[in-house]
């Protein structure tokens, strides 16, 4: 019989540590592993396990228990490495050690799914390992990947390794494109535009050719898209729309007679 069935009581009454952590921390944390005891008994995570998580960890460092803070968050950094949870365990380490958890922290993200380790490498600033993590994944990975993990990668790769960039904005075409979604297609044209960009300044107008070739066979019939693909392809730069913000800041000049 598990500690709910037991008791009656769920993760988020346990919430209640909130409320009196102020006036009674070890009690409050007792209410804090009690609820995340709980909550790791259920199949999937709450949202107030999560925030028992926390707050366990700032009681513990109130009451003085600062290396057990730090080993908690440590513990759940290792379960899932993410830019959330390496904020969230620096929070705990001295300032003298940073440097050595840092490199302790990047090193065990490696095992972490490919969004984590973009989104990690882009907020903690490691080009270098973010290019090798590119360079390693496969297209199929990158085109399966959200344009809100690799748009930010691929800005932050044009300038020093425009050629996995490219990578990037090719992925970023490609998907939408395949996924037929057609009122995005004025996207894939931009990003295209910026693949074409940096495959020419890494050298490797080759891999343009390439991707022109591959587009412009499987997606010859988009009428909405190919037009305005091969004009791209002849090197013509792509007229992207105005913003709904341009276009808004337009209609108001009109309406107000400036």
């Amino acid at each position: 019989m598990t500690l709910a069935e037991q008791t009656g009581v769920k993760p988020e009454d346990c919430l209640v540590a909130k409320l009196i952590a102020a006036q009674n921390p070890d009690e409050a944390l007792a209410w804090a592993e009690r609820g995340r005891d709980l909550d790791r008994e259920k199949h999937f995570r709450s949202t107030a396990g999560y925030d028992l998580d926390k707050l366990h960890r700032e009681l513990l460092t109130r009451l003085g228990r600062q290396h057990e803070a730090l080993e908690a968050a440590w513990a759940e950094y290792r379960q899932h490495p993410s830019k959330f949870t390496y904020d969230d365990l620096m929070k705990f380490v001295p300032e003298t050690e940073r440097r050595e958890w840092h490199d302790k922290e990047l090193n065990a993200a490696e095992g972490a799914d490919l969004h984590s380790q973009l989104e990690l490498f882009i907020e903690t600033g490691e080009m270098e390992r973010l290019a090798a993590l590119v360079s390693s994944s496969t297209d199929q990975a990158l085109e399966a990947m959200s344009h809100y993990a690799t748009e930010p990668a691929a800005k932050r790769l044009e300038d020093g390794y425009p050629g996995l960039a490219a990578r990037l904005w090719r992925a970023q075409g490609l998907r939408i494109v395949d996924a037929k979604k057609s009122k995005y297609y004025d996207a894939a044209l931009s990003n295209f535009e910026r693949a074409r960009n940096c495959y020419l300044r890494a050298g490797l107008a080759v891999e343009w050719e390439k991707t022109v070739r591959q587009v412009s066979a499987a997606h010859f019939r988009k009428s909405g898209f190919i037009t305005g693909f091969q004009t791209l392809a002849a090197g013509t730069k792509h007229a992207a729309p105005s913003s709904f913000l341009e276009r808004a800041k337009t209609r108001w000049g009109e309406r107000h007679g400036g």
